[in-house]
Formats: structure tokens, sequence, C-alpha cells
């Protein structure tokens, strides 16, 4: 923006832009403002940037998982070990990607990142949402809505979505159970075939007609 303001002073040099205080007063807000954003994002960058990046949102989370005598990266560095194993139970769009490892369960947004340690959260399904059709598919969809809740107060509590497909494979990486608020029907086990997709499927299927020879 500040690029801008500036050759806008030769573009437009009628509106006197290079003098700020004859300038209209829409181009001072837009002064103002271009000068305010970027000087409070430096500032907010640089204080992060503190101590090693330990004063960053993302790493005072991790901290309070760290031992007595680590630090926050050695937290950082298990969480990138499990990551990078092919087991881990991984689902969403790329906006808001929700991933499961052994010990921690992970929400990854466009803007920031949500980490809590299976050990230590409560998870609970909230919210079940129902769409007559799939992006993917014909048939119904069904949509979760989980709420993962740390029992550290300063971990900030988060929810997850995902379809109940893969709500068995979720269930089969987490250690603790998932508890069901009392509106909200949970989808069978895994393997366990659901009445009204199985009806739908046995609707859309062609009649088989066996030959009369036989």
């Amino acid at each position: 923006p500040a690029g801008y303001y500036v050759g806008m002073c030769f573009a437009a040099s009628e509106k006197r832009l290079y003098s700020p205080g004859q300038a209209p007063e829409a181009w001072q807000l837009f002064l103002l403002l271009a000068v305010t954003l970027p000087t409070i994002s430096w500032t907010l960058i640089y204080y992060w940037s503190r101590d090693r990046w330990a004063r960053h949102p993302l790493a005072r989370t991790l901290a309070l998982y760290a031992l007595p005598q680590s630090g926050w990266q050695a937290v950082a560095s298990s969480v990138n070990t499990e990551f990078r194993r092919i087991d881990k139970f991984a689902t969403g769009a790329p906006g808001a990607r929700v991933i499961v490892t052994d010990t921690w369960v992970m929400k990854v947004t466009t803007y920031r990142v949500h980490v809590a340690q299976q050990q230590d959260v409560h998870l609970t399904v909230t919210e079940s949402q129902q769409h007559d059709l799939s992006p993917d598919s014909n048939l119904p969809v069904q949509l979760l809505t989980i709420r993962v809740a740390s029992t550290i107060p300063a971990v900030e509590a988060f929810d997850i979505r995902l379809n109940s497909t893969e709500y068995g494979e979720l269930c089969e990486k987490l250690r603790a159970p998932i508890r069901s608020a009392a509106h909200v029907v949970i989808p069978p086990e895994p393997g366990r075939p659901v009445p009204g997709d199985l009806c739908l499927s046995v609707e859309v299927n062609p009649a088989y007609s066996v030959p009369s020879s036989q």
C-alpha cells in the first residue's frame, strides 16, 4: 500500500499527495493505514521472534507439554516426527485439516494451528449434519462436529469436522473414547452397514434376473 501511494504521488500530481497535509481526506486515511498496518505487523513479528520464537502462540501452546528440563522445541520435534509417519489419521480440506497421531490431535487452518495431547483431552460429538448428496458420490453424507477440550486450562478448545464414514478410523487412532451429546446420533461401528445407506444402495442397483436354464 505504501508503494502504491508513492506511485500515485507521480501519477496523480494534481491531488498533491506528496504533501499529506494537503491531500484529500480519503488519501490521508489510506496513507495512515498503509503505514500503521505494516508497523503493527512487524512489531508483532519482532515480539514473537524474541527468545527464539518462544513468545509465538503455537510455541506457547507446545511449551505447556514440555518437560521441566526441555523446551517447546523438543515438543515440536516430537510432533514433527509423528507427523511424518504414514499411520497417522488425516482428513479435511486444506484450510481445515485434521490430523491425529499416536500422541497428538491437531487442526491446521489457514492462519492457526491447534494442538492438544491425546491423554489430556475430552472429545465430544456436539453436532451431526445430514446432507442429501455428497460432492464425491450420489449418496447421503453425515458430517460430525467433535469438540476437543483439553484438561489443561491454558489450551484453547477447538472443533474438528469429519465425515461419519471416517468416524470409525478416528476412534481406532484415539486413546480416549468419544462422548456424544444427547441429541446427536453416533454412526455404527466400522464394518457395520448403515441401514439407510444399505437400502439406498439396493434401490439404485439394477435387478438381476436368473436365467430359466438354472
